[in-house]
C-alpha cells in the first residue's frame, strides 16, 4: 500500500537503501498517528547517514505550519517538487519534511476512509443476516393452500405462497358473482374453479388478480367536476367481476364492428360514408348493454386512417389518461382514471383494464358536454393487432342526469412499415341531444361533432405535430424558421398549453358557470369569471372569459385562412390598433401549411406595446380548425426560444374555433361555417377585487365589435 510513496522518493533522487525502508515507513506511521504534527528533523541527513544506531530526533511542527499544510492539502493532496520547495521556504521547513508530512497525511486519510467503509459493510451485513433469519422463519411457518399442512423449505417460495392464497380467494369470489354477470351480457356462467392451475390464465384474468389491490385513482385535475363526474367513485369489489365480463364482451363486439361490412354497415347514397344498420346490429350483437333508453338517439360511425406513429406509442397514449386528454384536448375537456384493475402483462398494456370517467366537448358554449362512466380495456390479439375498447358502466351506477352512454367504442391498431400504424376507429353512443342549440343541431345529428372521423382526424394531426417536435433535419431556407431543437420543443410545449387552456375554457363544460348577457338568439355573448392565484402559467387577478358562436355563409377553410393570416389580422383585431403585424418566427407542424406555431409582432404606434409579442397556433383538419393566440412578454419568449422552461410564461389565450355547419353546398362542395369567438381578459390584477359592470360591458363591446368586423370582411370577400 506504500508503493506510490516509494516511487515519489525515487523521483526525488534519494538513495534510500532497502534496509532503511521499513525504518522510514515505521517512522511515517508513528508520525501519522500523531495527526501529522510531528516529523523528522533533518531527515535528508539521516538518509545519507548509513549508521543504524543513530538516535532519531523528532520535531513537532508549529500550529501555523500545520494549518498552512492542512489548507494546502485540501487543494492539492499530491504536491510536486516545485510546490513542496515553495511550501518549505514559506514555512521554514526542509522539502523532505514537507514531503513526509504529506505522505503521512495521505496514509492517515486512507486509513480513516477504510475504517468508515468497514463500518458500513458491517452494518449492511447485519441487516442482510436479519432479513435472512426473517425469511427462514416465514418459510418454516408456511402452509400448503390445498391441504393446510406444513411445507418444507425450498418446496414453495414465499411469493408463490401468497399468490396461491390470493388466487384461491379470487376464484371463490368469481364463482360467486359470475352468475350475476351472465344476466348483464347473456354469457354462460364460467366455472373458474374447474380450470386447472397448471394452465396459463388469459392475460385479462392474470391482470385482474394483480390489480385487485385497490390502486388509488390517477388522472387530470377534476376541478369543478359536474354532477355525474363528481358523484361517481371507484367500483366496489362486487362490481369488478361484472366489469370484467362487460369488457371481454365489448372487445369481441368492437372487433366485429371494425371488421364487418354490409349488411351491418350500409354505404350512403353519395358513397362518402357508411351508416350503421341498427336492426342488423341487434341481430349480430344481442348481448350488448341493454336496450336504448327512451328519448336517446343512436350515433354510430367508423373511420380508418394511416398515422405517423408506431403502435406502441399509440397504445400508450390511449391508456395513459393524461396523454389521452392532451392529445385529444379539443374533444376531451376532462378525464380521470378512478381505478386500475389491471396494468397488463409482459411489461406492456396487453390485458390492461381501468375504470374511467370523461367529459367530451365541442368548442362552443351552445352544445352540452357528454359525460361518461366507462371501463377501458386493451388487448393484443393473435395477429399482432392491438385493440382498445370503451364501454359504459351505467348499469352499475344508474344516474338520472346521465345524457350519454357509450356502447363498445374504440379502435384497432395495426403495425405498418416505417413506424406508421393503421387505425380503424369505431364510435357508437346513445345520447340525449335535446340540449343542443338549433345552430348546431345539423352538425351534431350528422354524427360529425363527436364521431369517429373527428377522433381519427385529430389523432392524425397530433401525430404529425409530435413528429415535427422530434424532427432534427429542419430546412433553413425559409426566413424565421426556428432550427434550435430545444427552442422548438419549448415553444411547441408552450403553444400546446395555450391550446389546452383555450379548449377547456370555451365549451359548455359543467366545470363552468356561463352567464348570458343581453342579446338575441345565437348572437348571445356568454361570460364567466375566475380568480387566478398562485398559478405561474396565468397572470394573477380576475380573468373574464367571453364567448359567442354564430353562423357564417362562408366555407370553413376560407374563414380559417382569413383568421390565421397575419396580413389580414388588422381587419378584425381591435387590440392591434391597426398596426402592421409581422411573423417573426414559425414552426411548421403538419402537411397542411395551416398547421403551425407562429410568433407575431405588432408594429403599433403605441409605444407601450413594444415589449409584447403574440404567440399563435393554427391547426386544421377535415372536421374543424382552431386559431388560438395569446400576448406574451418578449423577455419570457427569449428564454423559451433558447430552450428555457415554458411553464412559467403567463398566458391568457383567446381565439377562434371553426366547425362546418353540417350542410353541403351543391355549388361550392362545402357548406357554411360555425364560428366561436372567445376572449380571456385580465380585468383586475388583484384576485380579491370585485368585478365591475364596466369591465363586463367593455369585454361585451370588444367581442361584439370583433364579430361585426369578421362578418363584414368575409361577406365582402365572398360577395
Amino acid at each position: 500500500m506504500f508503493q506510490p510513496n516509494l516511487m515519489e522518493a525515487l523521483e526525488m533522487g534519494q538513495n534510500t537503501s532497502e534496509s532503511e525502508v521499513p525504518r522510514i515507513r515505521e517512522d511515517e506511521f508513528d508520525s501519522a498517528t500523531k495527526s501529522g504534527s510531528e516529523n523528522h528533523e533533518g531527515a535528508s541527513g539521516e538518509d545519507q547517514d548509513p549508521r543504524p544506531n543513530k538516535k532519531k530526533r523528532y520535531h513537532r511542527h508549529t500550529q501555523h505550519q500545520i494549518q498552512e499544510m492542512e489548507a494546502f492539502f485540501k487543494e492539492c493532496p499530491h504536491p510536486d517538487d516545485k510546490q513542496r520547495k515553495e511550501l518549505s521556504r514559506e514555512l521554514g521547513l526542509e522539502p523532505l519534511q514537507v514531503k513526509f508530512w504529506f505522505q503521512n497525511k495521505r496514509t492517515q486519510m486512507k486509513t480513516q476512509h477504510e475504517r468508515h467503509e468497514n463500518t458500513q459493510l458491517r452494518t449492511e451485513n447485519e441487516k442482510l443476516r436479519a432479513d435472512n433469519m426473517r425469511y427462514r422463519e416465514a418459510l418454516s411457518n408456511a402452509s400448503c393452500p390445498n391441504c393446510g399442512g406444513p411445507t418444507a423449505i425450498g418446496e414453495m417460495s414465499f411469493d408463490e405462497h401468497h399468490l396461491r392464497l390470493e388466487n384461491a380467494r379470487l376464484r371463490e369470489e368469481i364463482d360467486r358473482i359470475s352468475a350475476i354477470a351472465a344476466k348483464y351480457v347473456g354469457k354462460p356462467v364460467v366455472n373458474y374453479s374447474n380450470i386447472s392451475p397448471s394452465l396459463p390464465p388469459r392475460p385479462l384474468e392474470l391482470g385482474v388478480g394483480a390489480g385487485f389491490g385497490g390502486q388509488p385513482a390517477i388522472g387530470v385535475d377534476m376541478y369543478g367536476a359536474g354532477d355525474l363526474l363528481r358523484s361517481i367513485s371507484g367500483p366496489t369489489e362486487a362490481d369488478k367481476p361484472i366489469i370484467i365480463e362487460l369488457a371481454v364482451a365489448a372487445m369481441e363486439e368492437l372487433i366485429g364492428m371494425a371488421q364487418m361490412g354490409d349488411p351491418l354497415w350500409l354505404t350512403t347514397l353519395d358513397a362518402t360514408s357508411t351508416i350503421l344498420n341498427e336492426d342488423e346490429y341487434i341481430r349480430s350483437f344481442p348481448r350488448g348493454i341493454g336496450p336504448k333508453p327512451t328519448g336517446f338517439k343512436c350515433e354510430a360511425s367508423r373511420e380508418t386512417a394511416v398515422v405517423i406513429m408506431n403502435h406502441v406509442s399509440l397504445v400508450e397514449i390511449l391508456m395513459d389518461v393524461n396523454q389521452w386528454s392532451t392529445v385529444f384536448s379539443g374533444i376531451v375537456s376532462r378525464a380521470m382514471t378512478l381505478e386500475v384493475l389491471s396494468t397488463g402483462v409482459a411489461g406492456n398494456y396487453n390485458g390492461a383494464l381501468q375504470v374511467m370517467t370523461a367529459e367530451l366537448q365541442l368548442p362552443t358554449p351552445l352544445v352540452p358536454t357528454r359525460e361518461s362512466y366507462f371501463v377501458r380495456y386493451c388487448k393484443q390479439h393473435s395477429d399482432g393487432t392491438w385493440a382498445v375498447v370503451d364501454v359504459s358502466l351505467d348499469n352499475l351506477r344508474p344516474s338520472p342526469s346521465a345524457r350519454c352512454r357509450r356502447r363498445p367504442s374504440g379502435c384497432l391498431i395495426q403495425e405498418m412499415p416505417n413506424g406508421y400504424s393503421k387505425v380503424t376507429w369505431v364510435e357508437h353512443v346513445e345520447v340525449d341531444d335535446r340540449g343542443v342549440h338549433n345552430l348546431y343541431k345539423q352538425l351534431v345529428s350528422s354524427g360529425h361533432a363527436f364521431g369517429a372521423k373527428r377522433w381519427v382526424a385529430t389523432l392524425d394531426r397530433q401525430c404529425e405535430r409530435l413528429a415535427s417536435a422530434m424532427a432534427t433535419n429542419i430546412p433553413t431556407v425559409d426566413v424565421g424558421v426556428i432550427t434550435n431543437q430545444e427552442g422548438r420543443k419549448s415553444m411547441m410545449k408552450l403553444a400546446e398549453r395555450m391550446v389546452i387552456s383555450f379548449c377547456a375554457g370555451v365549451s359548455a363544460s359543467t366545470a363552468h358557470t356561463w352567464t348570458t348577457l343581453s342579446g338575441t338568439g345565437a348572437d348571445d355573448v356568454r361570460v364567466m369569471t375566475r380568480k387566478s392565484v398562485d398559478d405561474p402559467g396565468r397572470p394573477p387577478g380576475i380573468v373574464l372569459s367571453a364567448a359567442t358562436s354564430f353562423w357564417l355563409p362562408v366555407p370553413p377553410k376560407r374563414v380559417f385562412d382569413f383568421l390565421r393570416d397575419e396580413n389580414s389580422r388588422n381587419e378584425w383585431d381591435i387590440l392591434s390598433n391597426g398596426g402592421v403585424v409581422q411573423e417573426m418566427a414559425h414552426i411548421a407542424n403538419g402537411r397542411d401549411t395551416g398547421n403551425c406555431v407562429s410568433l407575431l409582432r405588432v408594429n403599433s404606434a403605441n409605444s407601450s406595446q413594444s415589449n409584447m409579442l403574440i404567440l399563435q397556433e393554427s391547426c386544421t383538419d377535415s372536421t374543424g380548425s382552431f386559431v388560438i393566440y395569446a400576448p406574451v412578454d418578449i423577455v419570457a419568449m427569449n428564454v423559451v426560444l433558447n430552450g428555457g422552461d415554458p411553464d412559467y410564461v403567463a398566458l391568457l389565450p383567446s381565439g377562434f374555433a371553426i366547425l362546418p355547419d353540417g350542410t353541403i353546398s351543391h355549388e361550392t362542395g362545402a357548406g357554411g361555417s360555425l364560428l366561436t369567438v372567445a376572449f380571456q381578459i385580465l380585468v383586475d390584477s388583484v384576485p380579491t377585487a370585485k368585478l365591475s359592470l364596466g369591465s363586463v360591458a367593455t369585454v361585451n363591446n370588444l367581442i361584439a365589435c370583433t364579430v361585426e368586423r369578421i362578418k363584414a370582411s368575409l361577406s365582402g370577400e365572398s360577395a
